[in-house]
């Protein structure tokens, strides 16, 4: 957690230093497999590589995550090292050797004066470092306060508000919290005899606290009460965390910023009315809430090193019980289905939501993609047990299970069969790990199995699975330059387990992505020559069930041209079915629809046509992505970075022939003086590029302002303006148009 703010500011005139004397210092093979060189300033830095499509989503939430809670040098695990970006194994052994040798790291710098890591290399993480204070005393308190409010011309509510907070005192005691004001939530559901359906109150400003926690946290052991994630091993078995190699429970309470896009202002069908609920306001846009994604709620204890041997052992146990938020379309009504896939029985189909009103028997509207409150209570206990050899090598088992009770009277609610969680009733896994390091080798391995209450519902169907993870690292050449990364993995059809993370391919069976997969993938990544930068890795996999086999292909260059300039290129190749070729098929791949079932809470508000009684069938197209990009340097405090995407993608709507995408980025970053931040930033975006009538055409463009008061008070305002192009009927009637949207954020350290 970040401490007093002389030391996060000394970390950000380190980082400015270094960008200015040693910005085309080249990059070193980096760790954790994160899809681009990482080297961001802030939140805001991330969320435009997220938007450029340079990282993921799930890739963006961990180091957005990880900035927030920081990684001291000091005390930071192994793991918790190898987790920021752009540092090997190597790196990371090299950095606890010094801190072993040193007593205590004062000053980042240090590790480039002893040739630990390079000047770029450390700029880039400096965003994600603290440093706590030598000798801490029992009084010295530090913190943080942050406030943020969004707001778009078309908003007839209180504007959506977060505040969070967190302060770190005693030495060794944290504590913090997440507020929202949302406004586009129902709430009171109940169940409705009359109409055999689901009824609540209509949206309304709403105040909640999702995050909230205590820590107590030493180098021995910790316990946390609270909201928090946990993860081990392979995560294979038990992680919530998103860290790469997680070991231990963190602290949750993050609230992830308000999304780019709008949403509609009203959610509501005509139900049992003559007419729309929506004719007023038609196809008006607002302000989404503020989201979060739920986690575990409850304790986590763990006894990180007691003295064994020539190693010593390692005990977590934690236990969860939360009442957990749903989208509407993801129940069922198991009174009335015998079996979820059945997707032919329209008892089986999502319950509809009623607009509850005074007189219950008035005729009333429907609530449409409502994330309905407090649905479930979900009871968790788990536990995990490891001897380390050394802090490279050990041995490891973790088990957990869980519960679910409905809360709404009248109705026997489950979960659809797509969802990531297991109809039918408790759930849960066991698995061992284990890890080796030696030199230039690291190899951990991870076998489990799941298991749940399907098959008692519909017989024949889950009761639970196998799973198997390896993952072995190389790391080589002169400062480490090379890197190789293997990995095989195996995910029974019946392995379902919605707290099992392990890297997979995107694809989704059921509501999991780790689940029905077979496959491997190798990640090779160099430096050659100190000027250029590769990155390339292949990924093959094959759906058991469906005996499909898959591709991604990845290639990613950059080249210090000039002290000035360095282009790059990176190109993605993904097919969904090697059997088959020809432009006959889909592509598919709805980053809203795989959030949903992969139980991605962050997403489930937005409008999901379709999936009210069946997920979307598999499709078994490809697609080609090309980005060129480069990155100029004028100045020291200015840099220009234009790009260029193009994408060939599969569409049922195209026979013969890909559909084409376009975009196009301009970026311009100033820092005129130390304490003032500027951030120009303008896409092109037009999809099917030869049909104006059929998918987006539009142009966003954004100014970020930031201000940093006396070291002590960040002020930050940002004003977007998204004009749409195309001719579509859903885009002539959409209002505003063009949309202006304000983002302020205030926040202060002490």
């Amino acid at each position: 957690m970040p401490t007093a703010r002389n030391h996060r500011s000394a970390l950000r005139r380190l980082a400015a230093a270094f960008l200015a004397t040693g910005v085309l210092a080249p990059a070193t093979a980096a760790a954790a497999p994160y899809e681009t060189f990482i080297d961001v300033d802030d939140e805001e830095d991330l969320q435009d590589l997220n938007a450029a499509n340079d990282i993921t989503g799930e890739t963006y939430e961990t180091l957005v995550e990880l900035m927030r809670r920081g990684v001291d040098l000091n005390d930071a695990s192994r793991d918790d090292l190898y987790t920021l970006p752009n540092l090997n194994y190597d790196q990371v052994d090299a950095i606890i050797a010094f801190r072993k040798e040193a007593g205590y790291i004062s000053d980042p710098a240090a590790l480039v004066i002893a040739g630990v890591i390079d000047r770029k290399t450390m700029a880039s993480i400096a965003a994600f470092l603290v440093v706590s204070e030598a000798g801490r005393k029992l009084r010295t308190t530090s913190g943080r306060v942050r406030y943020r409010a969004a707001w778009s011309q078309k908003d007839f509510l209180v504007p959506p508000m977060a505040i969070d907070a967190q302060v770190q005192t005693a030495r060794h005691l944290s504590l913090g919290f997440a507020g929202v004001l949302n406004r586009l939530q129902a709430s009171d559901v109940r169940w409705d005899p009359n109409r055999q359906a689901l009824s609540a109150t209509a949206p309304k400003p709403m105040a909640r606290l999702p995050k909230i926690y205590a820590m107590w946290d030493t180098d021995n052991w910790g316990i946390i009460a609270g909201t928090y994630r946990i993860g081990f091993g392979q995560r294979l078995t038990f992680d919530n965390t998103r860290n790469y190699t997680p070991n231990g429970f963190y602290r949750d309470q993050y609230i992830y910023p308000r999304r780019v896009d709008l949403t509609g202002a009203c959610r509501e069908s005509g139900g049992e009315l003559d007419g729309s609920p929506c004719s007023d306001l038609g196809d008006t846009y607002i302000t989404p809430d503020f989201r979060w994604q739920q986690t575990l709620r409850g304790v986590a204890v763990g006894l990180k090193r007691l003295k064994a041997g020539p190693g010593w052992l390692q005990a977590y146990a934690w236990g969860s019980y939360d009442y957990k938020d749903i989208y509407q379309y993801r129940l069922y009504n198991a009174e009335r289905c015998d079996d979820p896939a059945n997707d032919d029985d329209p008892n089986c189909a999502a319950l509809d939501v009623y607009k509850r009103q005074d007189n219950l028997l008035d005729p009333t509207s429907e609530l449409s993609y409502a994330t309905l409150p407090r649905m479930y209570r979900e009871a968790i206990g788990g536990t995990n047990a490891s001897y380390f050899f050394n802090r490279r090598s050990h041995v490891g088992v973790t088990g957990y299970g869980a519960d679910i009770k409905w809360q709404v009277e009248g109705a026997d609610l489950d979960f659809q069969e797509w969802d990531r969680t297991p109809y039918g009733g408790p759930f849960g896994a066991l698995g061992l790990n284990g890890a080796w390091g030696k030199g230039w080798s690291d190899l951990g391995v991870e076998v489990a199995r799941s298991f749940d209450s399907m098959d008692k519902v519909t017989p024949g169907t889950g009761g639970g699975g196998f799973a198997a993870i390896a993952r072995h690292t190389a790391t080589w050449g002169d400062k480490n330059a090379h890197q190789i990364e293997t990995i095989v993995r195996f995910y029974d059809t019946d392995y379902s387990n919605p707290y099992s993370r392990p890297l997979s391919s995107p694809d989704i069976f059921d509501g999991t992505r780790a689940r029905d997969e077979a496959g491997g993938r190798v990640l090779y990544q160099t430096r050659i020559q100190k000027r250029y930068n590769l990155r390339t890795y292949v990924n093959l996999w094959m759906s058991p069930s469906q005996k499909t086999p898959q591709m991604i292909y990845y290639l990613r260059g950059d080249a210090q041209v000039a002290k000035w300039a360095i282009p790059g290129i990176w190109l993605q190749y993904q097919d969904k079915d090697l059997r088959t070729s020809g432009r006959e098929g889909c592509f598919g791949g709805d980053p809203t629809y795989s959030a949903l079932v992969s139980g991605d809470d962050d997403l489930e508000d937005l409008p999901l046509p379709g999936l009210e009684s069946a997920e979307p069938p598999r499709c078994s197209g490809s697609q080609l992505r090309v980005n060129v990009l480069a990155k100029f340097i004028p100045h020291k405090r200015i840099t220009i970075t234009p790009r260029y995407q193009h994408r060939w993608i599969d569409d049922a709507r195209y026979t013969g022939s890909f559909r084409q995408d376009a975009q196009a980025w301009l970026t311009v970053n100033a820092r005129p003086i130390d304490p003032l931040r500027l951030r120009l930033r303008m896409r092109y975006l037009f999809q099917g590029i030869d049909d104006n009538t059929y998918l987006e055409q539009s142009l966003w463009s954004y100014l970020s302002v930031g201000y940093l008061v006396k070291r002590a008070l960040l002020l930050q305002v940002r004003y977007d303006v998204y004009a749409w192009l195309d001719a579509r009927d859903s885009t002539q009637s959409r209002m505003p148009s063009p949309e202006n949207r304000v983002f302020l954020e205030i926040e202060g350290r002490f």
